[in-house]
């Protein structure tokens, strides 16, 4: 009974009209001058209810990207502006090179592991090469052995420690031959020595490899392009070339009598 009472007195409140007040009817002019005749607020009072007020929201990505440009070109201005005049500017300085982290003695320990030694590089006005001479030797470079004679290139797996135009001496010599006589080491000959250039680093030609699993889905390609050194070889030291000089005698001589 409670409750139907108190919907009923909510209804009836609801219900139930409530009657205005009854304005005066004010003219238009009267309004007018009223309102004209208030004093304005001060430009300080306004700039105080400005201040208060909370700030400009950027609910936008551009605009934060387009603030963040506008830092990025002042600050580039800065840096460019920061430089001195021209011709005043300190000299650029060349870029080290990054330190291999060997000394020098772990860099001769492993060349000759090797089978070579960098003696310095090729002056402007040196000429090492020489013409064909009628000698051999076999050396070794790494794991593997190469037979050359005076002025044959060859093609070495890449050399470390070495540049352009350095020259080198192979000490690894194991078999020395011409038409008087052959010399073989065991393993190695320690008085022969055979003088090399470096001529260029290379790439050799690329290598496919590929592999494939049957029934597994498994296939894979790749490529390999072998880092090589290219050396000129110019002299070899350590047999004996007397042989030579008697060959131009016997050429000389014949030369003569067929004239």
């Amino acid at each position: 009974m409670a409750t139907r009472r108190c919907l009923l007195r909510l209804l009836t409140r609801r219900l139930v009209s409530h009657s205005p007040l009854p304005l005066a009817p004010v003219p238009i002019a009267a309004q007018t001058l009223t309102s004209l005749s208030q004093p304005l607020a001060p430009r300080a009072a306004i700039a105080a209810s400005l201040r208060l007020l909370p700030p400009r929201c950027h609910f936008a990505t551009r605009s934060s990207d387009d603030d963040e440009e506008g830092d990025d070109e002042e600050h580039y201005e800065e840096e460019e502006g920061s430089g001195d005049e021209w011709g005043e500017d300190d000299e650029e300085t060349p870029a080290a090179k990054p330190p291999s982290g060997k000394t020098e003695e772990e860099k001769l320990v492993e060349a000759a592991e090797i089978g070579y030694k960098v003696v310095g590089s090729l002056g402007a006005d040196e000429k090492p090469f020489k013409p064909y001479e009628p000698v051999f030797a076999v050396v070794q470079i790494g794991s593997h052995q190469f037979k050359v004679s005076n002025g044959d290139s060859i093609f070495t797996e890449r050399l470390k420690f070495c540049d352009v135009n350095d020259k080198l001496i192979l000490n690894r010599v194991l078999m020395l031959g011409s038409q008087a006589q052959t010399i073989i080491g065991r393993p190695t000959l320690t008085d022969a020595t055979v003088h090399a250039v470096v001529e260029e680093h290379a790439l050799d030609a690329k290598v496919i490899i590929f592999k494939k699993k049957k029934r597994k889905n498994y296939r894979r390609t790749k490529g390999h392009r072998q880092e090589l050194t290219k050396l000129r070889i110019t002299n070899i030291e350590g047999i004996d070339k007397s042989f030579l000089q008697q060959e131009e005698i016997d050429k000389s001589e014949g030369a003569a009598v067929a004239a």
